[in-house]
């Protein structure tokens, strides 16, 4: 089972597409996780999480685990697959609570009381690219599967 979910080949097109999406990905975590890129850290993400949004305390420490370490994961190739699904679920979730109410486009004209989900589908599609094909080339995974 874990040799099959490691499993991936030398294709550099999924490469661009994990380290692309985990570069994003790992920004947005550490913005949670540490506070870095002007973040509000750990307690201040968990915080807003349970008390304005209304996530339980569990599920608010997984979307933050599945954005700070599902970028680092799809950066160095690692259980690729997981980190995909992670962060599948995260965006999942972000527009069936949120980002639904305000439509398909990103509020790029400040016009909109939020942003729209247009964003979170291309990280969806790239995310379930991922974990169809594995992490691809110049991966920990595709060393491992070799």
């Amino acid at each position: 089972m874990f040799r099959k979910l490691m499993n991936t080949t030398d294709d550099f097109a999924v490469t661009i597409l994990r380290l692309f999406l985990g570069v994003v990905f790992f920004a947005h975590g550490a913005q949670k996780a540490l506070g870095w890129f002007g973040g509000y850290g750990f307690t201040g993400t968990m915080d807003f999480f349970t008390q304005q949004a209304h996530i339980p305390a569990p599920l608010a420490f997984l979307a933050i685990c599945a954005e700070f370490l599902g970028g680092i994961g799809l950066l160095l190739g690692l259980l690729g697959r997981i980190a995909a699904f992670g962060i599948a679920c995260n965006m999942v979730v972000a527009v069936a609570m949120v980002h639904r109410h305000f439509g398909l486009f990103a509020n790029w004209y400040g016009t909109q009381k939020g942003e729209g989900f247009e964003y979170h589908l291309l990280a969806i599609a790239i995310a379930l690219a991922i974990m169809i094909k594995g992490s691809g080339a110049l991966s920990v995974d595709r060393a491992f599967s070799k």
